[in-house]
């Protein structure tokens, strides 16, 4: 394991727990999910690359009952953390922690990308 050094900085509340959030849905510690956000933005810096990832929209329709359970869901989890959960990042974090899952048993590399930076950037319909 390479020799480790701690960085503290202060951060508007309203980024930190979008950070929260993103961590959270990736299943990382705070320090898993800081490294890799650097290394990732790194990686773009010197290949040449924007910091800025293009985002696309992804529309379909569900079941009004299953509707209903994912707004249930999402006050119930409002009312049990004191902080809302959006519905976007209810379902990119489902999305992301099935497809992780999915790479890790088939031993491929998780592809890069993050529901956190993709939040940033305007949408593009698919």
């Amino acid at each position: 394991m390479p020799e480790r050094k701690n960085l503290c900085a202060m951060i508007p509340l309203d980024l930190h727990e979008q950070v929260s959030r993103a961590r959270e849905a990736a299943g990382q510690t705070t320090s898993e999910y800081i490294t890799q956000l650097l290394i990732e933005y790194y990686k773009m810096k010197k290949g040449g690359g924007t910091t800025t990832m293009a985002t696309r929209t992804m529309a379909f329709q569900i079941p009004e009952d299953l509707f209903h359970r994912i707004k249930a869901h999402l006050e119930r989890e409002t009312a049990r953390t004191g902080r809302k959960l959006p519905q976007r990042d209810f379902v990119l974090g489902l999305i992301e922690a099935v497809l992780n899952e999915a790479e890790r048993q088939a031993g491929v590399e998780p592809c890069e990308g993050d529901a956190l930076e993709a939040e940033a950037q305007p949408s593009e319909t698919a």
